[in-house]
């Protein structure tokens, strides 16, 4: 599949960022609750994303899902690069080496679709918004629409580092 559009994200102000940060720390305070209910609600939607994860790639239950401790592992550490980068979000070269590290693992080793980044995104808002409404103002779902599309811009810049074809 070829990568969409090697797209410029938009600039996250500072006021933007805080709103991240604010919002981020109270559901980094559930990490892997949430983190666990945004790859459930990923692999729900998105069933073919399960092809790349042999441990669960055969389960349909979401109960199951919840209880698979490689799932769990898997949302923490999905959570955590998250952390990384919106603890850093003042800091540009780091933001790009933490997302550039995980586009070319995913690219490289685990051979993923970029796409699956951007959906992957989607429903880590969708959810954020939904567990966290009275904090998602629309100021909120702007700065995270451009968060968003700031993990998405420097993980497929990685892909298109490392010659991307599948």
């Amino acid at each position: 599949m070829e990568i969409e559009r090697w797209e410029r994200s938009e600039e996250i102000s500072d006021a933007e960022k805080k709103v991240i940060q604010e919002i981020w720390s109270r559901v980094y305070a559930n990490c892997e609750d949430v983190g666990v209910s945004i790859l459930i609600r990923f692999f729900v939607n998105f069933p073919s994303a399960k092809q790349y994860f042999s441990q669960f790639k055969h389960m349909e239950d979401p109960l199951e899902m919840e209880r698979s401790l490689q799932l769990r592992k898997h949302a923490r550490r999905v959570m955590g690069a998250i952390n990384t980068v919106v603890e850093n979000l003042n800091d540009s070269e780091k933001v790009s080496s933490v997302l550039a590290l995980v586009g070319k693992a995913h690219a490289l080793k685990h051979k993923v679709e970029p796409i699956y980044f951007k959906k992957l995104t989607g429903v880590l808002l969708e959810v954020i918004a939904e567990e966290y409404p009275n904090d998602f103002t629309p100021e909120a779902h702007g700065a995270w629409t451009k968060m968003k599309a700031l993990i998405y811009t420097h993980v497929t810049a990685a892909y298109k580092e490392v010659g991307w074809a599948q």
